[in-house]
């Protein structure tokens, strides 16, 4: 079986994180405008990451065909 080609598992992780982070920039963000930077980042990663975590490996499964073309 062929590893996983590197670029193509970061290609699927930016596609899912790019619009995730413009939503929350939307949504969240508004909320929190007058916050330290360092507040609105650890908002921003606590939403994320978790995110993150359940579905990109989800994904990785879901186009594993592709990836490890």
């Amino acid at each position: 079986m062929q590893p996983p080609k590197k670029w193509k598992m970061m290609l699927i992780t930016w596609l899912f994180v790019y619009p995730v982070i413009n939503i929350l920039f939307l949504t969240v963000f508004p909320f929190v405008k007058d916050a330290h930077q360092l507040v609105k980042t650890l908002v921003l990663t606590l939403i994320l990451v978790p995110l993150l975590g359940f579905f990109v490996p989800k994904l990785h499964k879901k186009f594993d065909a592709w990836i490890r073309k």
